[in-house]
């Protein structure tokens, strides 16, 4: 039986040739997912020697960490979750792959993309409840599907787990894709409230989402779980964002927003220099150093934090 294995696929690739969204040469594999072996096996996890204990943020060396591993966003608490996991960058292969899985809507990558998934999650962490990122009703009628529910799904299997709709969205949010933090901050206010809260009192929950981008979804998400009794938070990505891209994406935003003839000032900030900024960026400033694990109000003149005692944050 063996011979006549390869005999459907090839048959199948003559009468229907295709290729590869990625790499674009001809698939040679019978499968619903239009993808090579080769391309799917792409992606990488994150490679990083040094990460803060909560968010798992990656950094090059230890300095924006304190003696607890804890990056400036997490020591002051801001966070809101306890814990955050992510299986590689946004970039390359598997952005590429998330891009065709959530906006070219190619519903048959929720498997592979699951699986690496699986893999950001330590092997002795346990949940009560897990949950999907959940969309609007309106933006799920647009989309069609909800990307999170379809990586979810399996991981509430892999902890003999039935998929929690206990987070809902209370009202309808436009895009947060290019909006800086302090606009995701207040698009997101009250979009959040929860279903049923007496399921969640002393529970540990993981919320689940395709990419983790600045974390304010996240945050609020967590936020609003916490309120309704939840003893610990913890989120899992496919993706994250690289810090570094986002400062540079939102100091370039804040310069270019600048009022002609407004008065200048001179603001540092943790890339080792200062920037010529308008008084009314300071804001942008501030999201662009907690981007990088600092406190854009604890900066010296020379760009670098002034020591902070460790927070109260509670790592579990």
């Amino acid at each position: 039986m063996a011979f006549f294995g390869p005999l459907p696929a090839l048959v199948f690739n003559l009468v229907f040739p295709d290729d590869c969204r990625l790499c674009e040469q001809p698939l040679r594999n019978l499968s619903r997912i239009p993808i090579c072996p080769s391309c799917l096996a792409l992606p990488q996890p994150l490679q990083a020697e040094f990460f803060c204990r909560a968010c798992r943020t990656p950094f090059a060396d230890d300095y924006p960490l304190d003696e607890h591993d804890l990056c400036t966003v997490c020591r002051e608490g801001l966070a809101n979750f306890d814990s955050a996991y992510s299986f590689g960058s946004y970039e390359g292969p598997l952005q590429q792959l998330i891009h065709l899985f959530k906006y070219a809507k190619v519903e048959s990558l929720a498997g592979p993309l699951g699986k690496l998934l699986m893999q950001a999650l330590p092997l002795d962490v346990n949940f009560d409840l897990i949950m999907a990122m959940p969309l609007h009703w309106r933006k799920r009628w647009e989309r069609g599907f909800n990307q999170a529910e379809l990586l979810a799904e399996p991981v509430a299997r892999r902890y003999g787990l039935r998929l929690a709709s206990n987070l809902r969205r209370a009202r309808y949010t436009k895009s947060q894709a290019g909006l800086s933090e302090s606009a995701r901050r207040e698009n997101l206010r009250g979009s959040f409230r929860v279903h049923r809260p007496d399921q969640l009192a002393g529970k540990r929950v993981l919320v689940i989402d395709d990419v983790f981008t600045t974390g304010a979804t996240l945050r609020a998400a967590a936020a609003i779980l916490k309120s309704a009794g939840a003893a610990h938070v913890s989120a899992l990505t496919l993706a994250r964002v690289d810090r570094a891209i986002s400062t540079r994406m939102a100091l370039k935003s804040a310069k270019g927003a600048a009022a002609p003839g407004q008065p200048r000032e001179k603001f540092a900030i943790p890339l080792g220099g200062a920037l010529d900024t308008a008084p009314v960026l300071r804001e942008s400033l501030q999201s662009a150093a907690a981007a990088w694990g600092h406190s854009a109000s604890g900066l010296t003149a020379a760009g670098k934090p002034e020591p902070k005692p460790a927070g109260n944050l509670e790592v579990g």
